[in-house]
C-alpha cells in the first residue's frame, strides 16, 4: 500500500510532507508533487503535513481523483531519471489552481 498526492497539490506545490518521509519517496514537477509507490513505506508522517489535504492513503482516495493512483506511479517512475526528487522543503508554488485549505 501506499499514499497518493492528488488534485489540491496541483498548482500549490507545498513541500512540507517532503522533509518528514523517512523514505525520500518524493519527486516533483512544474505543477505538483508525487510519491514513488515502490519506495512509499506507508507511514503516514506526510498526511498531517499537507496544507491543502492533498494526500491519501491509496484505499482513500477520493473518486473523482482515482486517476491519481496511477498517475503517481507514472509520473516519479519518468522524474527519477530526470532530477525530480525533492527531500528538501521549496517555497510553495501558490499558482493560479491552488486553494489552500483553511
Amino acid at each position: 500500500m501506499t499514499y497518493v498526492v492528488c488534485e489540491p497539490c496541483r498548482d500549490c506545490k507545498y513541500t512540507d510532507c517532503v522533509v518528514v518521509c523517512p523514505c525520500e519517496c518524493f519527486y516533483q514537477d512544474e505543477h505538483m508533487l508525487y510519491i514513488d509507490p515502490e519506495h512509499c513505506v506507508d507511514c503516514d508522517a506526510c498526511v498531517p503535513e499537507c496544507p491543502v489535504e492533498a494526500i491519501y492513503h491509496e484505499t482513500n482516495v477520493p473518486v473523482p481523483w482515482q486517476s491519481f493512483i496511477a498517475l503517481n506511479a507514472g509520473r516519479s517512475t519518468v522524474l527519477k531519471g530526470k532530477g525530480g526528487h525533492i527531500t528538501e522543503r521549496q517555497e510553495p508554488m501558490l499558482g493560479p489552481g491552488c486553494k489552500k485549505a483553511s
